[in-house]
């Protein structure tokens, strides 16, 4: 099926937006990308989106234009209309990306707990579960079939791939905040972290502002993390670090 240039309608922030726009690029379907203000949502962008979210898929068609919501449908439609295929093409395997893939949304809504948790003893419990749901990654990584190759199916490309990147980038932000152990004990998933960290794919789904915008919404958050944040401020004499059974938790960087 072949189109004209597709729009997807963006937040700057949207970690559901890059797995779009990672997908779109390993597939080399030209784009075009519009980022939307969700505070101040225009009314053209209501008059499309049924659930008010992006990512939104604008599709040229017959003359007229059809839009897809929800990512993971976008996702699949890509599969089903574009070269390049990002899904195995054994149907069991096929299942089980689909299955990690929903296992990449269900860290993204553990990590937004992380960062919303409102108390310190809220937020170590998100940060114990973060622990915990990168400990089942590492254990599915060391599956022997995967092994040898820098991403989630060995040296294959795969959706599941498009989907973690942007889970990893938010542990970019969180590491310049402080250690907080989410990785630790967990070598092939710092690997996997790394390798899709220098994917030009996945690098260039956000724009060179993205750490700056995402650090000032963190900050924002009004959250125990944000309080962190505000302690680790080089103005602040009262940085210290946080402790956990006599871990620091977080250590300010000054």
């Amino acid at each position: 099926m072949k189109h004209d240039k597709l729009i997807l309608v963006s937040h700057p922030l949207c970690p559901y937006v890059q797995r779009a726009a990672i997908s779109l690029t390993e597939k080399g379907v030209p784009f075009e990308r519009i980022d939307i203000d969700l505070a101040e949502k225009p009314h053209w962008f209501n008059a499309i989106s049924p659930l008010g979210k992006v990512p939104l898929l604008r599709v040229p068609r017959n003359g007229e234009e059809t839009v897809i919501f929800e990512s993971a449908v976008i996702l699949e439609f890509l599969e089903e209309t574009q070269a390049n295929p990002l899904h195995p093409t054994d149907p069991y395997a096929r299942a089980r990306h689909r299955a990690w893939i929903e296992f990449g949304s269900a860290i993204l809504n553990a990590i937004g707990r992380f960062y919303s948790a409102p108390t310190e003893a809220g937020f170590l419990a998100e940060t114990s579960t973060l622990s915990a749901m990168f400990g089942r990654l590492e254990d599915e990584l060391a599956d022997e079939a995967r092994q040898g190759g820098p991403c989630f199916a060995g040296d294959c490309f795969s959706l599941v791939d498009a989907v973690h990147g942007p889970v990893f980038r938010y542990l970019d932000a969180f590491d310049r905040i402080g250690d907080f152990g989410i990785l630790d004990g967990k070598p092939r998933v710092q690997a996997w972290r790394k390798a899709l960290s220098q994917r030009p794919s996945i690098r260039d789904a956000v724009a060179p502002d993205y750490p700056q915008r995402l650090d000032a919404f963190l900050r924002a958050k009004g959250s125990f993390l944000s309080s962190l944040m505000h302690r680790n401020n080089p103005a602040s004499a009262s940085a210290r670090p946080i402790r956990l059974n006599d871990r620091p938790l977080c250590q300010p960087h000054l």
